[in-house]
């Protein structure tokens, strides 16, 4: 109840008087640019009041504490988010659309990707967010269920991407240098370790993956691949084949 009545900045029973000069817009602001900067891990009370200047305790007279500060923050991401104006353009263009915006919003956050939405902060920037969406999905001749549904699996899958593609590149500080690096320390001794055939399946395929992408794996071409891939299932309950005869 506390947290909706943050999110949507109902007016609080009087206990503590916030500290004048300070409000709760400024508390989430230097609570994401700590996310942004340094992690999700970095955002505790103690370091946001730091930040602001103030005592840690403050912070306690605007919300109870870390779980509503990270529904606060991800639903004021939300509300930010640019929206792409998709009216009128092929289903799957529009679902393209979609993705995007939610990539370019875990690459401005990458913290976005690690809170948990199974059940959403349900805020004033989560529903713009939800309701922009569903227009991608509206008028395709699916139940109100199956549009939540193929929403929520659209979304899930940009997500765990996000969420991979940080860790590449929390592995790779200077790029594909690091991946150059790796390979060439072991790569010779799996070119001993490895018997084309005993794998021969391992050894042809994984060198041709590792051919074309430059390294084990590629983040780039796993987003477009796998968004085809959500979209060509999507294309069998939109335009499902024609019943024989």
């Amino acid at each position: 109840m506390r947290t909706l009545e943050l999110l949507w900045r109902l007016p609080e029973p009087s206990r503590r008087g916030p500290r004048p000069g300070l409000d709760l817009e400024a508390v989430v602001a230097a609570a994401t640019e700590l996310a942004n900067s340094e992690g999700l891990d970095a955002v505790t009370m103690r370091r946001v009041a730091t930040a602001l200047g103030v005592a840690p305790m403050t912070l306690y007279t605007y919300l109870p504490g870390k779980a509503e500060l990270l529904d606060l923050m991800l639903d004021a991401a939300y509300l930010r988010m640019t929206r792409t104006d998709s009216t009128g353009q092929p289903w799957r263009q529009r679902l393209r659309a979609v993705a995007g915006e939610n990539r370019r919003l875990f690459a401005a956050h990458p913290w976005a990707a690690w809170i948990s939405t199974t059940r959403p902060p349900l805020g004033p920037g989560q529903m713009a967010k939800y309701e922009h969406e569903l227009a991608a999905l509206d008028g395709l001749g699916l139940d109100d269920v199956t549009i939540d549904a193929a929403l929520t699996h659209l979304l899930g899958f940009v997500q765990g991407w996000a969420r991979t593609a940080a860790q590449v590149r929390a592995e790779r500080p200077d790029g594909a240098g690091d991946d150059d690096r790796w390979w060439a320390k072991v790569g010779p001794l799996l070119g001993e370790l490895l018997d084309p055939a005993r794998y021969p399946l391992a050894t042809r395929v994984g060198s041709a993956a590792g051919a074309a992408h430059g390294a084990a794996y590629d983040p780039a071409h796993a987003y477009e691949f796998g968004l085809a891939r959500v979209l060509d299932g999507f294309a069998a309950l939109i335009e499902p084949d024609p019943a024989p005869g």
